[in-house]
């Protein structure tokens, strides 16, 4: 059964694409008392205007706030400055959306090096570790409010956006498609942490659950994506919804089918 999103909602990566999309449908369908806390790298620069019109077009509802996930103290100052606005409500939903690409599509093997390996890991992977760790008292505050142990991303959640690329089993069908070896093995690495999480935090009814948006027509997505954002994001949101204890540690697409590691 679907339940409708709510309470306080921390997204990552929303000045375009996917997660500024995700900003626009969950100001639109959730009720009043939903605070979103949108994250980008450089809020007041020219990338962030569409981001900045969202939350001028629901203010009090969508709170824009500084985030570079290859900077560990520009973590900690996010979580210090969302943790003085949620108080004692909790955080009930973290989506980890932000994430980059290096070096440009295909990126095959002759042109990846080092420093775009190392630089994707630490934005797609330990960029999520260190934030899941600063706000894991958050999102315990918000799972102890509700008694039983039914998960779900109303109670406390941690969605982490991964990629049909980054399955092992599914890499014969998908490797011609981009090769992106930084970008694969970050997100494959991603699904282990979704899994750690998951085993890690079922004591606290924290779900955890890695989610595959689809092709989307995005910068990174390119052109020639089967789905446009709006389609993605009202899958995503429509999952978000349905996901309950049987879907922590899965990785799903925007459907709801699961995809295997």
């Amino acid at each position: 059964m679907s339940e409708t999103l709510g309470g306080n909602i921390f997204v990552t990566g929303t000045n375009r694409g996917i997660g500024l999309e995700l900003v626009k449908q969950l100001a639109e369908k959730t009720g009043p008392e939903a605070r979103i806390y949108a994250c980008c790298r450089q809020p007041e620069g020219s990338g962030a205007e569409a981001l900045r019109a969202l939350a001028t077009q629901y203010p009090g509802k969508i709170t824009i706030i500084k985030l570079d996930m290859s900077d560990e103290d520009s973590i900690s100052a996010a979580v210090q400055a969302v943790s003085k606005q949620i108080g004692a409500g909790g955080l009930n939903l973290l989506i980890n959306n932000a994430a980059i690409n290096k070096p440009a599509v295909p990126a095959l093997l002759d042109v990846t090096g080092k420093k775009d390996m190392m630089e994707v890991y630490e934005t797609n992977v330990v960029g999520p570790f260190l934030l899941v760790k600063m706000l894991l008292p958050l999102l315990q505050r918000a799972a102890e409010k509700d008694s039983g142990d039914k998960m779900s991303c109303r109670r406390s959640a941690i969605i982490n956006i991964s990629t049909v690329i980054s399955s092992i089993e599914k890499c014969p069908e998908t490797f011609t498609m981009a090769q992106m070896y930084p970008y694969r093995t970050s997100k494959a690495a991603l699904n282990m942490l979704t899994r750690c999480q998951a085993e890690n935090f079922k004591i606290n009814n924290i779900l955890v659950t890695a989610l595959h948006p689809g092709w989307v027509r995005t910068d990174m997505g390119g052109k020639e994506g089967h789905l446009s954002t709006q389609e993605s994001v009202y899958g995503l949101m429509s999952v978000m919804s349905s996901l309950s204890n049987k879907d922590c540690g899965m990785l799903l697409d925007w459907e709801g089918n699961r995809i295997p590691w």
